[in-house]
């Protein structure tokens, strides 16, 4: 779609990218997807940090907005979130990572709250910038906030499909990079 990361009116383009299966591997429990739960659980797959490069060198903020309701459940702790996210700001290019803990809570994607969020902070222009994520929440919140969005089908089972679609679906954040970046029709 898009070759260059500047909008029209000059304000800062991001990508916002969902965690769990976006920028590192889910851990499945039966058939379903879930967020690791502790630092050894995490798995960031060799493709990720090679496609934020591509995108950060496009000039893209790199904003992580991700659903962690496992804190307020009593499936984690705060300090286990902390460290999940000290490592990938420290493995990966990112900007800023927005995290929103309540399924009640605006913030709580499909709502679009953590992107408006960001978008108010970094003064993003959200019609510009993409979300990519790997579940239907995620489109959804990028459709609220105006933003084009990318799907990484990851074929997971009964996993509903994004309605409207999402602008691209792909099979791999690399996949989504080039398609954002031009690089694929």
């Amino acid at each position: 779609m898009g070759k260059v990361a500047q909008s029209n009116s000059s304000k800062p383009v991001a990508i916002f990218l969902d965690c769990d299966g976006v920028l590192n591997e889910p851990v499945m429990v039966g058939n379903k997807p879930e967020a690791p739960i502790n630092l050894q659980q995490l798995i960031i797959p060799a493709e990720v940090k090679p496609a934020l490069e591509k995108l950060k060198q496009a000039h893209y903020l790199l904003i992580a907005v991700t659903n962690k309701p496992d804190v307020t459940e009593g499936r984690m702790t705060q300090a286990e979130v902390d460290k999940i996210f000290t490592k990938m700001r420290h493995e990966l290019p990112l900007d800023d990572v927005f995290i929103c803990y309540s399924r009640n809570a605006p913030c709580f994607k499909p709502k679009p709250g953590l992107l408006l969020t960001a978008a108010k902070q970094y003064n993003i222009n959200l019609e510009k910038s993409y979300m990519i994520g790997d579940r239907w929440t995620d489109i959804v919140a990028g459709q609220n906030a105006n933003c084009p969005t990318v799907w990484i089908n990851r074929n997971y089972l009964n996993e509903i499909i994004p309605n409207p679609p999402a602008n691209y679906t792909s099979h791999s954040l690399l996949e989504a990079a080039q398609w954002i970046l031009g690089e694929i029709k």
